[in-house]
Order: C-alpha cells, then sequence, then structure tokens
C-alpha cells in the first residue's frame, strides 16, 4: 500500500516554529495512520532547526527569519532528506502544512512578516514536486484521497 509523507506538525507534534503542533482531525489520516501508511517527516527540523525557533518567510531566493538570520542552508537540507527520505522509502505522494516556507504548496508568506500571504510553494514542496511526488497540503485532502484510491 502507498505510503504518504506528512508534516509532523500535521500529526500533532509540536514542531512548528512556535514550538506548537498543528493537529489535522481528518477521518482519512487517521485511517492512514492506522493503516501505517503515514510518514511522519519535518523538513525544517530535519534540516538542523530548533524548535521552537523565529518565524521565517521567504524572500527572493533566500529563507530569512523575522531576525534577519539567513536559514536557507537549513531548509535546503531539510527539503534534500525529505527527497531522500521520499526516494528510499517508494514514497509517491506527500501531505504539507500549507503556507510554510518548506511545506506550502499553493501559498507561502510574502516575505515582509506582516501575514499577507501569496501564490508559491515553500522549498521542500516545490523539490518533492520537482521530482515526480504529488504534494498536497492540508486544504486539499479530497483531492489526495482521490488520487490514492485512483492507482
Amino acid at each position: 500500500m502507498e505510503k504518504v509523507l506528512v508534516s509532523s506538525c500535521l500529526l500533532g507534534q509540536p514542531v512548528r516554529y512556535d514550538g506548537q503542533a498543528q493537529r489535522l482531525s481528518d477521518p482519512f489520516i487517521s485511517q492512514l495512520c492506522e493503516q501505517q501508511r503515514v510518514v511522519s517527516f519535518c523538513p525544517e527540523v530535519a534540516g538542523g532547526l530548533p524548535t521552537p525557533r523565529d518565524a521565517a518567510e521567504i524572500l527572493m531566493s533566500q529563507i530569512i527569519t523575522v531576525s534577519g538570520v539567513d536559514v536557507s542552508d537549513e531548509f535546503a537540507r531539510g527539503a534534500k532528506l525529505a527527497l531522500a527520505h521520499c526516494l528510499a522509502s517508494n514514497i509517491r505522494f506527500a501531505l504539507l502544512k500549507e503556507s510554510s516556507p518548506s511545506c506550502g504548496r499553493n501559498t507561502i508568506y510574502d516575505g515582509s512578516f506582516t501575514g499577507n500571504k501569496v501564490a508559491g510553494m515553500g522549498w521542500t514542496a516545490k523539490l518533492l514536486e520537482q521530482n515526480g511526488i504529488r504534494v498536497f497540503s492540508e486544504e486539499q485532502i479530497p483531492a489526495l484521497s482521490k488520487a490514492l484510491r485512483s492507482l
């Protein structure tokens, strides 16, 4: 059965920048967990960032924290580790946290730290998509379910 890489914060793990989780309460995701088809992964933590940490946003071709620190290397490392994990485990689907500079599928914050969102993808989501892994956000669970059923 197909496994799905899922952002750890969506599974209730307190790995977000603010030390919190963003647990999903969804019957389909619960079913995938019960079937042991979920692989939890946080690219930011895997890339070496602590929890909690300063908020970060994509600004041009870098990821910068609210205090002005360039954390692009950590985000790039986390994205590469997510891809390596997917390839090693033959994972072809990912469910990632929308608007994150790592995991955003359809939107990201605009780099101004004012809460404004723009169309765009986080670095991990983009790298996975570029390598044939279908990425969905928590706002697209029905589409993920349909994609998995169509196999």
